[in-house]
């Protein structure tokens, strides 16, 4: 009988403890398991399983090992909050992999995707055909978001017979604080030209933004800190 009471003392100290660690890691967890959550996900699995089936370890060694990884993971994710090169090594980048309608084969090569992959992501978001995107992401979780073409949009422009115009990708101009150098430089802009944006809309300072989108047509779109903290 104490065998079997100290093993579901050891599941509920573990349910508890792997609770309290997915709680302090953030809604991520759920909704945008990247590499490395997942590979946390698998230790932290990992240490509660040989914790309860390995007798020989204690209630103690439990605590130590799952505190010990959450605050491990809790730096990491500190690290990615606050320095964005370590992104790109935590996290991975997303991949454009159809741009303005042309598959890009070596994004695909990159991200470990063949065409038939990449048709089973896209027929997820509602497409059936590579004739009907205009742009493919693949996202650092390994979903696929879909710009389609206009004439292959919801509700179908075709359909309503609605004159069509050209769709362009939102591009990231700012974000965390700083100009995405290389972005600015692809829409054909200067940082000038964003001084003067910014201070139309009251802002002195790149470090006062949080985010700052462009897309073609369209006014800039400026979230700063405070609002986002409002």
């Amino acid at each position: 009988m104490n065998h079997y009471l100290s093993i579901a003392l050891e599941i509920t100290i573990g349910l508890g403890l792997l609770f309290i660690v997915t709680k302090v890691q953030g809604k991520t967890q759920f909704s945008q398991i990247t590499p490395f959550d997942f590979i946390s996900a698998l230790i932290l699995g990992e240490l509660l399983g040989n914790a309860i089936y390995d007798h020989e370890v204690k209630i103690t060694e439990i605590l130590f090992a799952v505190t010990l990884w959450g605050v491990l993971i809790y730096f990491i994710e500190f690290l990615t909050q606050k320095f964005k090169g370590s992104r790109k090594i935590l996290e991975g980048e997303p991949n454009i992999v159809i741009h303005k309608g042309q598959i890009k084969y070596n994004a695909l090569k990159k991200a470990r995707l063949d065409i038939n992959q990449l048709q089973s992501l896209i027929r997820q978001q509602g497409y059936f055909s590579f004739q009907e995107v205009e742009f493919a992401i693949i996202e650092t979780n390994g979903l696929v978001s879909v710009l389609p073409k206009p004439a292959f949009d919801t509700p179908k422009n075709q359909d309503l017979n609605v004159p069509l115009s050209s769709v362009s990708l939102p591009i990231n101009l700012i974000l965390d604080g700083e100009v995405v150098q290389k972005n600015l430089k692809e829409v054909g802009f200067d940082e000038q030209w964003l001084k003067s944006e910014l201070e139309q809309q009251d802002i002195s300072d790149y470090r006062d933004v949080l985010f700052a989108e462009w897309v073609q047509d369209k006014p800039l779109f400026v979230l700063k800190y405070e609002s986002a903290t409002s």
